[in-house]
């Protein structure tokens, strides 16, 4: 049989997209293996939930943002049974129970609640110890979480300013630290520099915390605390004057090492600070020479990726959700999701990997505690705050399929020349030789007073070689300029399961590499240097996609009429479809917050076509947002001067098509 080029061109076309069209196919899904479930609640009860906890006989205790406390019978089953505990209290965003007495952390102190009589209900309200308020809509508190010694540690958030509504200030004491609190009463100052730490929890009897994204965070993240630690944020250090106070880093000091940016115009109003490009920025690991107490995160939640409102972190329990015993999750609230971490320590210090663990629930997640037969349960609230989702509150349950293991990264580690990545399954070996299987970038965030940061010193990083293990279960990469303090997104897109070919469920991992571990290198002469994408010869001037294959074959003769009747019709632009932006909507992380038609953290696109803005302003807004434009909206956009100019326009060009 003879084959012409046309034929051979329609052949691989074929191939190609019926590759493309199994490959789909061929990935399974989060909802496979875990099952989100929704927690039958009685009519009456509003679930803006701030607290969950296990009590030791497996009922569920709940507190909410409207000061309620319930506790739930049967939680696990179909038909749990709701008991009304405590009300009457101020906006309770924790809860912990110790010694047959629960604890909560109100908006200006720690609770004690007792049931006395043992009626079910609690009849005695003991305050441990208050602290002051300012009135500030955005003091809220956290905790309490215990320490191994018994006692709780509470977090506070700062406040935010008058005329500089933008700057987070700590108008009275202890805002912006975490305390410790005794059972008696007594107050520790033990870390200064939250700013928003809605999700702390001890973990193997240390402290650890997650943070916002917004003022000095460049994102969200995990941090270790040890007292005296300092974690970044400048507005507590007006309080490390105290006699109690364990960091003596002054609010002078800092300032003198790095440009607040209180900045008036003419007219002597303040400027808001807003993100530069191309300027000489400070990061956090360089102001760690300047600041000693300054801790560095362990793992980075890279923002609009990994969640824009980072939440409780819980330990995954052994005989619990599949091969990841031991790892952490981690909520947010404003993406509705939930990562997984895996970390590790290197030189003696925490680092590791982040990854997308589950996806889709029906609002803000803030809270989460394990129930007795190994679910999840998952508390919910975005009221003010707003979030992905259908819904303002609840309460959800996430279940594993025990009958399955998902194909994921189980962890990834850190090498002297690179990374080794474990998987939950044995792997296909010839996609995990092919080194075009893997990609890997470097980033960091800038450290300033601007409201998050665009990724920075953005570097694509060469793979030079990858060494599959024996048993098919880890994949060791070689790789070129690792840089130290930075994230390292490794991106593992055409590694197959080796029993049926599936793809990763979540292919792409976020190593914090705080250090770069000593030890033996691999040599070049025992891995794979194979790369099939340099095995495809380029043909000069020839077609480079399956789209330029499609539209170089099928089109006509340059003598054709139809031909001719296109070259003399007049040129009309056609905006981009939502299938060619979805890739640029999801890799400049739009889809985080907002939706092609639903109010979300952000306005639906529809919404912003009928403002009818121009392409270059769309480019311009993105570059530096105007959140004025958008009253209503408590979640403000950060600056993403990462978007290059032609695809903003594209984006622009489709955002405004919906207005049509």
């Amino acid at each position: 049989m003879k084959y012409t080029f046309k034929t051979l061109a329609m052949l691989a076309l074929s191939f190609s997209v019926s590759m493309a069209v199994g490959q789909e196919k061929e990935t399974s899904k989060e909802e496979d293996y875990y099952r989100v479930v929704k927690v039958k609640v009685p009519e009456g009860p509003i679930l803006e939930v701030g607290g969950l906890i296990t009590l030791p006989n497996g009922d569920l205790g709940v507190s909410t943002r409207r000061g309620e406390v319930y506790i739930v019978e049967n939680p696990t089953t179909s038909r749990p049974y709701w008991r009304k505990f405590a009300t009457g209290l101020h906006e309770i965003l924790g809860l912990a129970y110790k010694d047959g007495a629960l604890y909560v952390a109100q908006r200006g102190e720690l609770t004690k609640l007792i049931d006395k009589n043992m009626d079910g209900k609690a009849d005695v309200y003991e305050t441990i110890y208050a602290w002051p308020l300012s009135g500030h809509y955005h003091e809220y508190s956290f905790g309490p979480k215990i320490a191994p010694d018994g006692t709780f540690f509470v977090t506070a958030n700062v406040a935010f300013g008058n005329e500089e509504w933008w700057r987070a200030e700590s108008r009275v004491p202890m805002r912006g630290w975490v305390m410790n609190i005794s059972e008696d009463g007594k107050m520790k100052p033990w870390a200064a520099g939250v700013r928003s730490p809605a999700g702390l929890n001890v973990i193997d009897g240390q402290l650890f915390y997650t943070e916002n994204q917004g003022d000095w965070v460049g994102s969200g993240g995990i941090w270790k605390v040890n007292e005296g630690d300092f974690l970044g944020n400048p507005a507590s250090l007006v309080w490390t004057t105290r006699s109690d106070s364990p960091l003596k880093l002054t609010s002078e000091y800092f300032y003198s090492k790095i440009d607040e940016r209180r900045i008036r115009n003419e007219q002597g109003r303040s400027i808001k600070p807003e993100n530069r490009v191309n300027e000489e920025f400070k990061t956090l690991f360089d102001m760690k020479k300047e600041f000693r107490d300054l801790r560095l995160p362990a793992v980075w939640l890279p923002y609009g990726i990994l969640g824009i409102s980072s939440s409780e972190p819980v330990k995954i329990p052994e005989n619990a959700f599949g091969p990841f015993a031991g790892q952490l999750l981690v909520g947010d609230q404003g993406m509705s999701i939930i990562s997984r971490v895996f970390m590790e320590k290197v030189n003696g210090e925490e680092q590791g990997a982040s990854f997308l663990f589950r996806s889709g629930f029906r609002s803000g997640v803030l809270r989460m505690a394990w129930g007795t037969d190994g679910s999840l349960f998952v508390g919910e609230t975005n009221r003010g705050w707003g979030s992905a989702g259908d819904a303002n509150e609840g309460l959800e349950r996430l279940v594993y399929n025990s009958a399955k293991t998902p194909f994921e990264m189980k962890a990834v580690r850190a090498m002297p020349d690179g990374f080794e990545i474990e998987f939950t399954q044995p792997v296909d070996l010839k996609s995990a030789n092919d080194l075009a299987s893997y990609s890997m970038e470097s980033y960091i965030y800038k450290y300033q007073p601007v409201y998050g940061s665009p990724p920075v010193n953005k570097e694509t990083l060469k793979i030079k070689g990858v060494k599959v293990s024996a048993d098919g279960t880890r994949a060791r990469l070689i790789v070129d300029n690792l840089r130290q303090y930075y994230i390292h997104t490794i991106n593992v897109d055409g590694v197959r399961e080796k029993s049926n070919g599936t793809l990763l469920i979540h292919p792409t991992a976020y190593y914090t590499l705080n250090n770069i571990p000593a030890g033996e290198k691999l040599s070049m002469t025992e891995v794979s240097t194979k790369n099939s994408a340099d095995a495809v010869p380029a043909v000069k001037g020839g077609p480079k996609t399956t789209a330029d294959i499609k539209a170089k074959v099928t089109a006509p003769s340059k003598n054709a009429p139809e031909a001719k009747a296109v070259a003399t019709a007049p040129k009309v632009a056609i905006a981009p479809t939502y299938a060619q932006v979805k890739g640029m909507l999801t890799s400049y992380t739009c889809l985080a917050c907002h939706n092609t038609t639903k109010k979300q953290i952000g306005p639906a696109f529809t919404e912003i076509a009928k403002r009818k803005y121009t392409g270059e302003k769309i480019v311009s807004l993105i570059h530096n947002p105007k959140p004025e434009n958008w009253p209503g909206y408590s979640t403000e956009m950060p600056p993403m001067p990462q978007v290059t100019k032609a695809d903003g326009l594209k984006i622009a060009a489709w955002i405004n098509s919906l207005n049509k």
